[in-house]
């Protein structure tokens, strides 16, 4: 695992979030995971070891906001792949 920068989260801001800064960071992860998803700038594997989760747990995470882990240009795409199903 590479590390290639420290966060530095300001103490107001921790107390603020009432949280660990361990937890606002796993939740940094989770939320750049799930923003890279939606880009199409990384796979669903890759956020989930970003987001430090097994695939099964993304995909609950992306859900929980309504995300799809299935993408369809359009309706016609999404009809041909239930017809080829």
């Amino acid at each position: 695992m590479h590390y290639y920068t420290n966060i530095t989260l300001p103490q107001e801001i921790v107390l603020s979030l009432r949280e660990t800064s361990e937890n606002i960071v796993k939740n940094m992860k989770k939320t750049v995971a799930i923003k890279y998803y939606k880009e199409n700038k990384l796979s669903l594997g890759q956020c989930a070891e970003l987001s430090e989760m097994s695939k099964e747990e993304f995909i609950q995470l992306l859900s929980t906001y309504k995300i799809s882990i299935f993408n369809f240009e359009n309706d016609e795409e999404l009809l041909e792949d239930i017809k080829n199903a």
